[in-house]
């Protein structure tokens, strides 16, 4: 951006949320951190959480916000099956509620708008890999149906609020993100892998394990981010960001347990209900469109997570 904006980051405090108010304030940007604390860690924000250009606010998005801004970006949801699942109808409502009332506060203010959607808006796909163009294969009533339809719901609402009254939106399917910050306990695969093999547990592997993920490193999905935000107008979504290598579920849990030296064994269970048996973005549109890639190979992103765990652990007795 040529000169400081104001930016609201709901779910400023997550995983995600949190990597980007720090690439924000990096670029010189005033930031207004908004987080209802529900999956959200203060402790993310450790690090900046002194800085004058950082607002920090404990708020729930399903409840209106007025806040004068230049930049939205919606991050607030519960990400992982574990904790979007606790409390479905609560998932349901941040999802859509909180797509309204950003969406009415950026047309309130001119405000350009990002929505932090996801990979789950294709279900269990049946075309690999999954362009922006496949509409998907969701259960609209299973046990998952709380975030992949409310994502669905949500993106539905940023293209009608952008037909209806000109927002300026930006809509992004994030497929498996990881690295520093993850919540120890959110029960995704790289984050329940690590803690594992850290301490000594079984690996517990869904299925065969040979079904596939692609791992993006946070660092690389915040300059997509970044890189799309800033994209002209035209380019609105929706638009895939992740990594386009595919692992298996066993070939990840066999290189985190090589990387962190555990000797713990691989324990298998039984697939749960609607999980994906594929999980591939095609960046074709990101690649051409943004000049844009991921850059950090999984070794290497596993290490510095690993690295985090390993402090994170070491600092709190379990």
């Amino acid at each position: 951006m040529s000169h400081p904006q104001r930016i609201l980051v709901t779910g400023g405090a997550g995983f995600l949320g949190s990597h980007l108010c720090e690439a924000l304030l990096a670029q010189g940007h005033h930031i207004i951190c908004v987080d209802s604390f529900y999956t959200g860690a203060r402790q993310n924000l450790a690090t900046m959480r002194d800085h004058p250009r950082l607002e920090i606010i404990a708020h729930d998005v399903c409840v209106p916000l007025s806040v004068a801004v230049d930049q939205i970006y919606n991050f607030a949801c519960p990400a992982s099956p574990i904790h979007y699942q606790r409390d479905p109808v609560q998932t349901i409502r941040t999802s859509v509620l909180g797509a309204i009332n950003m969406l009415e506060l950026s047309k309130r203010h001119g405000a350009r708008i990002f929505q932090a959607s996801t990979s789950e808006v294709y279900g269990d796909p049946m075309l690999h890999p999954q362009p922006e163009s496949y509409w998907g294969n969701v259960n609209p009533v299973g046990p998952r149906s709380c975030y992949d339809e409310g994502k669905r719901c949500a993106e539905t609402l940023f293209f009608d609020y952008q037909r209806q009254h000109g927002l300026k939106i930006k809509v992004a399917r994030f497929f498996n993100t990881y690295g520093p910050r993850m919540h120890p306990d959110d029960g995704r695969v790289v984050s329940n892998f690590i803690v594992q093999a850290l301490t000594g547990r079984d690996i517990t592997i869904f299925g065969t394990g040979a079904q596939t993920r692609s791992f993006c490193y946070v660092d690389d999905l915040i300059d997509g981010v970044m890189r799309f935000m800033a994209a002209p107008e035209a380019l609105s979504g929706p638009l895939n960001l992740g990594n386009p290598e595919e692992f298996t579920i066993e070939e990840l849990a066999r290189e985190v347990l090589d990387l962190t030296g555990s000797s713990a064994r691989l324990v298998r269970h039984p697939l749960p209900q609607d999980d994906p048996k594929q999980r591939c973005p095609d960046i074709t549109l990101a690649s051409e469109a943004l000049g844009w890639a991921p850059k950090v190979p999984l070794r290497d992103g596993l290490k510095r997570t690993i690295a985090y765990f390993d402090r994170l652990l070491a600092n709190s007795p379990r």
